[in-house]
């Protein structure tokens, strides 16, 4: 159940920057952000998910490809031993391979950042669908882009709005968003720092990431929360 917030450039070309909360069950193993695949995807920075090796977020600079993968539920689910892991997802994107067709994965929304446009590709077992992100400041989880119905968005999209004029230190004031967020307990349905074992899943907030993609440009840091599901 993880969480991003994009705010896409008012004129197209321009890029985009964003803030990523990355939800996963603490006792899987993984990498914070680095060069994890270097005969693969060579260049390619990301957070590795150590069992399957693949990338909950993986960003391309050399050619201003960024993407991060977010589950979502399926509609019509696949029986396990016939699922792939999702998790080839942001490095096959940032190479230039986006999924087509139907996947034999769990459903997932992929977003797919360029200086030269965003976009979200979503999978829920059936269908896979593609949504421009428009300019502007949106947030998507679980569901579709902007989704009124997922509590976080509802309580924080017009928060992230008004923290968005684009003088520096934008990333510092989405980080204070994400801080009074945290006023919530975790196991809150507005929370965007998490802890889903009360919603019936074994995932918990465990980092945040800030990107900017720009023309020539691609940025990007990590923080690793100190304890998981909790901010401080």
């Amino acid at each position: 159940m993880c969480t991003v917030v994009i705010d896409v450039a008012p004129s197209p070309g321009e890029g985009a920057r964003l803030l990523a909360v990355r939800d996963e069950d603490p006792d899987r193993p993984w990498d914070d952000l680095g060069q994890w695949w270097p005969d693969t995807h060579p260049g390619v920075v990301g957070i590795r998910d150590r069992r399957a090796g693949g990338a909950w977020l993986a960003a391309d600079p050399a050619v201003g490809r960024l993407a991060v993968l977010l589950n979502r539920a399926d509609v019509l689910g696949l029986p396990e031993s016939d699922v792939r892991s999702r998790g080839s997802l942001a490095l096959e994107s940032v190479a230039g391979r986006s999924p087509q067709g139907h996947p034999p994965m769990h459903g997932f929304n992929l977003l797919e950042v360029t200086a030269q446009a965003s976009r979200v590709l979503s999978w829920d077992g059936v269908e896979l669908r593609e949504t421009a992100v428009p300019a502007g400041v949106h947030m998507i989880a679980h569901d579709d882009l902007d989704d009124p119905g997922t509590a976080r968005i509802d309580a924080w999209l017009p928060r992230f709005a008004a923290a968005a004029d684009r003088a520096p230190a934008w990333d510092e004031r989405w980080v204070a968003v994400l801080a009074e967020s945290a006023s919530l307990s975790p196991e809150d349905d507005r929370a965007i720092v998490r802890d889903n074992r009360a919603h019936g899943y074994p995932t918990m907030s465990l980092l945040f990431c800030t990107a900017e993609v720009a023309p020539g440009s691609l940025q990007v840091t990590s923080r690793v929360l100190a304890d998981p599901g909790r901010w401080g």
